[in-house]
């Protein structure tokens, strides 16, 4: 049976490192992970959810926010699906599950950042009939 949940313990939090990681491979400890995990959600609104079936196939950074411009959005900071699962449908069903979310909480919108260089999510989000509306910019300091 397949189980989406919003992350309310710090045992699921360890259980979605391993996904996580094939994702942001620079949280190279379940630890590190832990207490990014658990600052982020402390401070700025961040929700880890996962789809679990007998474990975990996908995993989603979330946070619900507000813009002048826009109103109430949800953002997926990350999505993926593990490694041996893609083309599953197990990413699919997350994100599924991530827009009824959304709704649910009256969001107007959901927005994320893809790579330029992550084509096969590209063309994942496109398929979810998510359009590309901006450009990023960003400045390391």
């Amino acid at each position: 049976m397949k189980l989406v949940k919003i992350v309310e313990t710090e045992k699921e939090i360890r259980k979605c490192f391993p996904v996580m990681a094939e994702l942001r491979p620079h949280f190279q400890t379940e630890n590190s992970f832990l207490i990014q995990v658990n600052r982020q959600s402390e401070n700025h609104n961040f929700q880890l959810v996962y789809l679990e079936e007998t474990e975990v196939k996908a995993v989603a950074g979330i946070r619900i926010g507000e813009w002048l411009g826009r109103g109430k959005y949800l953002e997926i900071e990350d999505l993926v699906a593990t490694e041996n699962e893609r083309s599953k449908g197990y990413g699919g069903e997350l994100f599924d599950w991530i827009v009824d979310y959304a709704k649910s909480e009256n969001c107007n919108q959901i927005k994320l950042v893809s790579h330029v260089k992550r084509f096969a999510a590209h063309k994942f989000y496109l398929n979810k009939e998510m359009i590309i509306e901006a450009h990023y910019f960003s400045m390391t300091i």
